[in-house]
């Protein structure tokens, strides 16, 4: 009786990431997160401190970027083992550009938005007849805070489209494409 071998063979597809574009990548990205991460803890700490309201914006970018910084951890362990799927790195990116580009549109509408954001209280000067250390110090906290607001819309746009961009680099290796 003759005897029927089956041989299965498993090939793993190897992915070439590019090095140079992938580690830029993780840095600015590290960076925007980071920054994000702290102006928006920042900011929260002083709405607590004078016993506001918290916007919903503040714990949504705060937990936003916080999976975004995640979401970079698992990346470097699966490059570390030489297993970066494009399709993971597409669904994470894509999850996330979504919640970066929410959280942009409302940074956006708080900063600039209708009477009353943030942006038409950062033109304010200190009277230039009685200046003492009290107007001064208040000068400068809402400078501080003009300050915060808007360097979170920039880097919330620079995350934003290097989340795009990433999309792009994914779906190009994925299909050997990248140059």
């Amino acid at each position: 009786m003759a005897t029927t071998e089956i041989v299965t063979v498993q090939r793993r597809r190897k992915y070439h990431w590019p090095e140079a574009q992938l580690n830029f990548w993780l840095v600015i990205m590290i960076i925007a997160s980071s920054v994000l991460l702290g102006i928006f803890a920042y900011l929260t700490s002083i709405q607590n401190s004078l016993r506001l309201g918290i916007p919903w914006i503040l714990p949504y970018m705060i937990t936003t970027t916080s999976l975004m910084i995640v979401f970079i951890i698992i990346m470097l362990g699966l490059i570390s083992q030489q297993q970066l799927l494009p399709g993971v790195v597409v669904l994470g990116s894509f999850i996330l550009f979504v919640l970066w580009l929410a959280g942009l549109i409302e940074t956006s509408i708080q900063l600039y938005g209708p009477s009353g954001a943030v942006n038409s209280y950062c033109g304010s000067r200190p009277n230039t007849d009685v200046i003492d250390s009290q107007q001064t110090a208040v000068w400068l906290a809402n400078s501080s805070l003009c300050v915060d607001w808007r360097a979170a819309f920039a880097f919330e746009i620079v995350g934003t489209i290097f989340l795009l961009w990433m999309m792009v680099m994914a779906y190009q290796v994925n299909k050997d494409d990248y140059d």
